[in-house]
């Protein structure tokens, strides 16, 4: 049986269906273009673009929309802010003291230079770079500083490692803002050390205060005797050129014992001769004596 003659006949509708097919294929191919043609790049960041002919392209691209070649190109963006890095590492001294440190540093990537980057480094590029770097500059700084000048000279040894560590990092086209040192410690025997030290240092400041009390202990009672001696021998020159001066005091000690009687809440019985209360026959010229 031959269908060479048989005709089949036309289904109404098949262009149609055809024309509605490449409609879509087409805004289909329209739409992915326009949504992966464009690409932003936010504040603080740059972007340079990879090429699947050409291979990283040499510009640097700012904060923006910018477009690309859909399939053809792929944007690589960069956080170009500053950012902290913590990193401790463990030191000999010069005088053979373990010394650990812990150090921050604020680095960042020369913009400039991302293409360079990222070819040499890929994107993880703080990872790669600043923990062997960091180790390294820690250990060849600290080892020419004792034990005891990295804590009294701990402002030099930051200068000195920022200095070299600017210049490392600068080798790999990265920048550092700031390089500090967050931590310092020793080992458990240097610790042990110093805390007798310092409790030996008190304890001789604790007895050259003693000795300089004592002195002036010695000076005060050299004062208050020469004082004293002063004192009585005024006395004894008043009351042989004056001898009022002496029943002058009598009647101050008078005073003083009535008003101390005055003053208690007992009741007291006694003579006027044994409290110097009689005053009535005090002789002004230096003797007292009894009436008859």
């Amino acid at each position: 049986m031959s269908f060479r003659n048989v005709k089949v006949p036309n289904i109404p509708g098949s262009g149609a269906s055809a024309a509605l097919v490449k409609v879509a294929l087409i805004g289909g191919t329209v739409v992915y273009a326009a949504l992966n043609s464009i690409y932003n790049v936010d504040g603080g960041h740059r972007a340079i673009v990879f090429n699947r002919i050409e291979g990283i392209k040499d510009k640097v691209y700012p904060e923006g929309t910018h477009l690309m070649i859909p399939w053809f190109e792929r944007p690589i963006i960069y956080d170009v802010r500053a950012r902290p890095n913590l990193v401790e590492s463990t030191s000999g001294s010069r005088d053979l003291q373990m010394v650990k440190i812990g150090l921050r540093v604020l680095t960042r990537p020369l913009p400039d230079q991302l293409p360079t980057i990222y070819r040499s480094l890929g994107e993880n590029y703080n990872e790669r770079v600043l923990p062997s770097i960091i180790h390294e500059t820690l250990k060849a700084v600290v080892a020419q500083y004792n034990a005891s000048q990295l804590i009294t000279q701990r402002e030099a040894v930051s200068r000195e490692i920022r200095k070299i560590l600017t210049e490392r990092a600068r080798n790999f086209n990265i920048a550092l803002d700031d390089v500090s040192i967050t931590s310092l410690s020793f080992g458990k025997e240097f610790t042990n050390a110093i805390e007798a030290k310092q409790v030996a240092a008190q304890e001789a400041e604790r007895a050259k205060f003693i000795v300089e009390k004592a002195e002036q202990d010695k000076k005060s009672a050299v004062i208050r005797a020469q004082g004293e001696a002063k004192s009585a021998q005024l006395i004894g020159q008043a009351i042989a050129n004056n001898p009022a001066f002496l029943a002058l005091r009598q009647i101050e000690a008078a005073r003083e014992i009535a008003h101390t009687i005055a003053n208690s809440s007992n009741r007291v019985f006694l003579q006027s001769n044994d409290l110097l209360l009689n005053l009535q026959e005090l002789n002004f010229e230096g003797t007292t004596k009894l009436k008859k």
